[in-house]
């Protein structure tokens, strides 16, 4: 505002000056008659207010489109409604198809479908969008090794261009597909438990007694490459230790929460070593803490959201911060709509909606977000 005033009196003095100017040069006889000049005094000052307004005009719309600029660049902090809804189980334990048991990773389509591992019932169970029961799609013939059998499974995937089912058979050591109920191991001998794939159809898996996530190309299932950790368990920043869920961007860039090092590490395309991006404290309930990290996803501002499992709450960590914050869930385990019983999987739907495993209360909890 200051800068008006002293800019509106700057034009005011320069209009004056140029009155006084046009009086003085008009005065002389070899100029045009004192009508005539009083006229020319009249047009320069309307054209000097013309300029001032014109000033002005320009500053306000300045002002305007950096104030614009302003609000379009800000950081969207989403918040959720604290009370969740549940989405899938809340029956009890049990195997009937309204009912979950254990349940671990999760999958949800654009349609809003829910794709769910459910552990020890040793199936995948799909909730239609606003349906009261499940329909299994993968396993339900009882815990076994057999091609049409799972066990313990605890993540899932959906590809979207086939309409498979890609699986985290944990126990039986194989990441396996369904595909219009035939089956495929895909890749055997792997202690695999989080799954994820980008947009290339790259097919990426968290091994949790290698100590790394490796990437395999589909249709391909050679060695694969390794994308995270694989030096050995540890805590350093090229080692892991029993990583979980990942989570992988446009960019290939590869996010895994690191469940024995208590933090998420971030791995660049071709990386030899992560960045700490979220806890990396000792394992606490700190606002600068993680306990046992489960899921994890990124948004398109490369915010972080990781379920903090024994802390049963849902943190956000912005790259770079010392400390994160608490989007749903308390610190106190239970069985309220507001609260967690140590939760494992996280996803979200195109909407910016949450949708959380809640393993202990055998449901799914859909946190919506408050637009």
């Amino acid at each position: 505002m200051e800068d008006k005033k002293l800019l509106i009196g700057k034009n005011e003095e320069d209009v004056e000056m140029a009155a006084e100017r046009a009086t003085v040069l008009d005065a002389s006889p070899e100029y045009k008659s004192q009508s005539e000049n009083k006229n020319n005094i009249k047009q320069s000052t309307r054209s000097q207010t013309g300029s001032l307004i014109t000033i002005i005009s320009v500053t306000i719309w300045f002002i305007f489109i950096k104030k614009t600029e302003a609000t379009i660049n800000k950081p969207k902090w989403n918040k959720w409604k604290q009370n969740g809804i549940t989405v899938a189980g809340g029956k009890g334990e049990g195997q009937q198809l309204n009912q979950l048991n254990r349940p671990f990773g999760i999958f949800i389509d654009k349609n809003k479908n829910i794709f769910i591992a459910d552990c020890e019932n040793h199936r995948i169970i799909e909730w239609k969008y606003n349906a009261k029961q499940g329909q299994v799609i993968a396993g339900g013939n009882g815990k076994g090794n057999r091609t049409d059998q799972l066990n313990s499974p605890t993540d899932v995937i959906v590809d979207q261009q086939n309409h498979s089912i890609i699986i985290a058979d944990r126990r039986n050591r194989r990441v396996i597909q369904w595909l219009n109920q035939t089956q495929q191991i895909l890749i055997d001998n792997i202690n695999c438990y989080g799954l994820a794939m980008d947009k290339y159809g790259y097919l990426y898996v968290s091994d949790t007694e290698k100590n790394e996530v490796r990437r395999w190309k589909m249709g391909e299932y050679n060695e694969g490459t390794v994308v995270a950790g694989g030096n050995s368990q540890g805590n350093k920043r090229s080692q892991l230790d029993r990583p979980a869920y990942t989570f992988v961007d446009k960019d290939q860039t590869v996010y895994v929460s690191d469940w024995g090092n208590d933090r998420v590490m971030k791995w660049r395309k071709d990386a030899k070593e992560g960045i700490v991006v979220a806890g990396g404290n000792c394992r606490g309930g700190s606002l600068n803490q993680l306990f046992f990290p489960e899921g994890v996803i990124v948004d398109d501002l490369g915010q972080i959201y990781v379920v903090d499992s024994w802390n049963n709450r849902i943190m956000r960590w912005c790259e770079g911060k010392k400390k994160g914050e608490v989007v749903v869930g308390v610190k106190v385990s239970g069985n309220q709509s507001n609260q967690l019983s140590w939760p494992t999987g996280l996803s979200c739907d195109y909407e910016g909606n949450l949708y959380v495993v809640d393993p202990r209360n055998n449901r799914i909890q859909k946190f919506e977000i408050i637009l």
